[in-house]
């Protein structure tokens, strides 16, 4: 829990977040169009007249972008609507070409569900409402014109599952947990690249703050959070300041809120509209979406085994943690490193503590993914596979993985040029404890008296005296023989 979540405990306030997720589907064509979704092309060269909304033009439903809807239902748990309807929500925007945007509002295509995940070692649920298909807008340009603003409408259709949840949340670390697992999900089933940079992935956090058993406070919607670090910086800002407002007296409006990363503040961007501002009404053009029980159990034989599934399975046949195991499937990458690594050496709690541990910390400090881990499976394997074998300590495999991610280059040779390999001559091993005992007859004699930190700092002399080589294991069995 943050610095800031711990002072509102204090000061006796409680935090309800809930989340609005647009995830893009990865189909190659719009929701009611043939036309491309690709990033990065030149403006106004993806639009086609349906997305223009030339007259006389209709949408056509993209059976892709459904089969993407009944996926995330199934990882989910959600009910998967066999009937659902498509609306017109209307509003007034430049980017907007038709005047009003289609989605869905009162029969949505996924029904209810949960995601679950890890907040540190406590595992937490928060429960959907629903996921509705609709389609993107375009985007106004204003950085590249002066005195005017221009529209690009490349965007425009592109289909997105708006993924909304019940305000179960209580701190800005609980929702930041809760979007990263949800965008492990729809990159694990492959319906989301995920990519917040481009878009692909965008949150809207609810906040409101209320005294404990008090009804709900008013919340305000931060709109359009790209990035895990910018989420929680904001909802953060956002906490302390409604609750600087209901102490000092003011009331907290209901509003449309952005965040400035480079302030590091909320502002308020409009008034929040209700449902009844955007006058929804079934659209005239699209029938009822019918999704017969045959396709459901179709996409459902083609999915990959979900994360939890997986989870439980690394739990199941290598006697790992809930915590572990859920670590190591954070995405389908690591998983198959996970894998890979295992295959190499055989020893998955070694394997896991690896991933969980110096791995991880060195991808989250270079901000990269697995799939751009420099050091391999087959080295990581070979290396945990030298330290069952007793033939590198921890220490030393820790320093030829740091040259291993810096520089690259050969294990053995790493080990060689380092001086690294650990010391199995239990001849010159026992000299080298004599000489120690010989040389501290005082934490010799605490040891003998019952102070069993005095081993320890025998132990250390020791290694210090192989230069690190000698096997911890060994040289505590060594000392406590000649001391017993």
């Amino acid at each position: 829990m943050s610095t800031v979540q711990k002072s509102l405990l204090v000061q006796g306030f409680e935090v309800v977040i809930g989340f609005e997720t647009h995830a893009q589907l990865s189909t190659q064509s719009k929701i009611f169009s043939r036309a491309p979704t690709a990033f990065g092309a030149e403006p106004n060269t993806q639009a086609c007249p349906v997305d223009l909304a030339l007259p006389g033009t209709l949408p056509v439903m993209n059976v892709g972008a459904v089969e993407r809807a009944i996926r995330l239902g199934l990882a989910l748990g959600s009910h998967i609507a066999e009937r659902s309807v498509f609306a017109r929500k209307n509003y007034f925007y430049p980017d907007l070409p038709k005047g009003y945007q289609i989605s869905q509002f009162e029969i949505p295509v996924v029904q209810g569900g949960e995601v679950s995940f890890f907040l540190g070692d406590e595992k937490k649920t928060v429960r959907l409402v629903r996921a509705h298909l609709e389609e993107d807008a375009g985007k106004s340009l204003h950085e590249d014109f002066v005195g005017m603003s221009g529209i690009d409408l490349n965007r425009a259709g592109t289909p997105l599952l708006e993924i909304v949840t019940e305000p179960d949340m209580r701190s800005s670390a609980e929702a930041v947990a809760y979007a990263k697992e949800l965008h492990k999900i729809v990159t694990w089933i492959d319906i989301c690249d995920g990519n917040m940079q481009e878009g692909s992935f965008r949150c809207d956090a609810n906040v409101s703050v209320r005294k404990p058993g008090e009804p709900l406070g008013t919340r305000r919607e931060i709109k359009n959070l790209n990035s895990f670090k910018f989420m929680q910086q904001a909802m953060d800002y956002e906490i302390r300041w409604q609750i600087e407002q209901i102490e000092d007296g003011k009331a907290i409006e209901q509003a449309t809120i952005l965040f400035n990363p480079d302030t590091g503040e909320t502002r308020a961007m409009r008034t929040k509209e209700d449902a009844a501002d955007y006058r929804y009404f079934p659209d005239p053009d699209l029938p009822p979406l019918v999704i017969g029980r045959d396709w459901v159990e179709r996409v459902r034989s083609e999915m990959p085994p979900l994360p939890r599934v997986m989870a439980a399975r690394f739990e199941a046949d290598y006697g790992l943690s809930e915590y572990d195991a859920a670590a190591l499937t954070s995405s389908s990458s690591f998983a198959g490193y996970f894998m890979a690594t295992l295959k190499v050496c055989g020893h998955p709690k070694l394997v896991s503590n690896w991933l969980n541990g110096e791995v991880s910390r060195k991808l989250n400090q270079s901000d990269l993914s697995i799939q751009d881990c420099p050091v391999s499976h087959d080295q990581l394997g070979y290396l945990i596979q030298l330290i069952a074998r007793n033939e590198l300590s921890n220490n030393a495999a820790k320093q030829v993985f740091e040259e291993l991610w810096t520089n690259g280059g050969d294990v053995d040779a790493i080990i060689e040029s380092k001086g690294l390999k650990q010391m199995n001559d239990t001849g010159a091993l026992e000299k080298i404890v004599a000489d120690i005992i010989a040389a501290n007859p005082k934490n010799v004699d605490e040891f003998k008296a019952g102070n069993a930190k005095a081993l320890n700092a025998l132990v250390g002399q020791i290694m210090k005296a192989s230069a690190g080589k000698a096997n911890p294991a060994q040289v505590n069995e060594l000392l406590k023989a000649k001391l017993n």
